[in-house]
């Protein structure tokens, strides 16, 4: 547990799924953070915006950092807040339905450079 709470943390991830253990760990930093009170905020970016698709246990594990399916299970029911570029999300064929079930919406680079500013640390992954 933490003795520094009540930060804002955005964690950035615009790797994609052949980084497994880079987007494991970003996912595992953002539930962690929100676990010990901090304001979290997720903005998938680039090849990023892929990790939603993964839907079934084991398809993505990194070494040492976990299910991505598992903690995407962990996002669906936290207070994490997520921005998906929606210039990336677009070129790779999804839609609104990427988004179902997260406390998510699409969003253009303005709000990663806004939410870069308001945040106390920014993580990229």
């Amino acid at each position: 547990m933490s003795i520094i709470t009540d930060n804002t943390v955005l964690i950035h991830i615009h790797s994609g799924l052949e980084s497994k253990n880079k987007v494991t760990l970003g996912l595992l930093v953002a539930l962690e953070a929100e676990k010990n009170d901090h304001k979290v905020t997720l903005f998938l970016a680039g090849d990023g915006v892929n990790l939603l698709s993964c839907k079934k246990a084991g398809e993505i594990v990194g070494r040492g950092t976990g299910d991505l399916y598992e903690h995407l299970e962990n996002l669906r029911n936290s207070k994490v807040r997520i921005y998906v570029s929606g210039l990336s999300a677009k070129s790779r064929g999804y839609d609104e339905t990427l988004l179902a079930g997260y406390n998510a919406e699409f969003a253009m680079p303005d709000v990663l450079v806004d939410e870069s500013i308001k945040a106390d640390s920014v993580l990229c992954y």
